[in-house]
């Protein structure tokens, strides 16, 4: 049985979006911190700006964690994002010995394929932030992927080793928690440096497509708000919010 201490550890059957149902009952009572919504079948899933996450039966982790980041400045948000998604390649490396990335904003990638996706919604109230609910949905077991999504990878496709969903579980949500406290005592310098240390293309230049077309460059940095600077080829730096930004693949 899991031992991770989750408050509220609420197991469906199925549910369209664990991150709908978490925010649901929020809605309806005061969830304690920590609190979990997983669901084996999540029927759908979403991602940034309305993507659709597939997910087979039984396969995958597909889960929601509440988290109450009052210490927090709205402007900071971002640092939700870049602990959950350390804490993701972290437990990656742990249980199948393999090394991710983090795609900016916040997709998890191995090489050139997508292994995780993270959804975060967060909610200000006055001038903190009250809650973040964040939405995990990570490719474990899945054989075959059957929609359209570019590049889905599953661990069970690189390693050929079907994994236990429950202990990876736990394992993601004590690391997520580890790297949380980091944020709560103020380690933000060490959260940028493994932040930018983790990132996908972090080396050497590659191709990128904004509105104006296709063009080679460098990641400059990550500010604190999560915007991207590139440097081009012709020394300019170029600043991106997120979706205003495509990383070409095997271009």
């Amino acid at each position: 049985m899991m031992t991770y201490s989750a408050p509220e550890f609420l197991v469906y059957p199925e549910l369209q979006s664990t991150n709908t149902e978490l925010k649901n009952l929020l809605a309806k009572n005061k969830l304690a911190e920590y609190s979990v919504i997983v669901t084996p079948h999540q029927t759908a899933g979403r991602g940034q700006v309305g993507n659709v996450w597939e997910s087979e039966l039984n396969k995958n982790l597909t889960f929601s964690l509440l988290l109450r980041p009052t210490f927090l400045a709205p402007h900071l948000q971002f640092y939700i994002s870049k602990l959950v998604s350390m804490a993701i390649i972290e437990t990656i490396k742990q249980i199948a010995n393999i090394e991710a990335k983090i795609k900016w904003p916040n997709d998890i990638y191995i090489n050139d394929k997508k292994a995780a996706g993270i959804l975060i919604e967060n909610s200000i109230l006055g001038t903190k932030l009250d809650y973040s609910v964040v939405g995990i949905g990570l490719n474990v077991n899945q054989e075959i992927f059957i929609s359209d999504a570019p590049n889905p990878i599953s661990l069970w496709q690189l390693t050929n080793e079907h994994y236990n969903l429950e202990k990876l579980l736990e394992r993601l949500l004590e690391n997520i928690e580890h790297a949380y406290h980091q944020l709560e005592v103020n380690r933000l310098s060490l959260i940028n440096n493994e932040y930018h240390n983790s990132l996908y293309r972090i080396s050497g230049y590659h191709w990128f497509e904004d509105n104006k077309g296709k063009f080679e460059a460098c990641i400059d940095h990550i500010n604190e708000m999560g915007l991207l600077t590139l440097v081009d080829k012709e020394g300019q730096k170029r600043e991106y919010a997120f979706k205003e930004l495509k990383f070409v693949i095997n271009d």
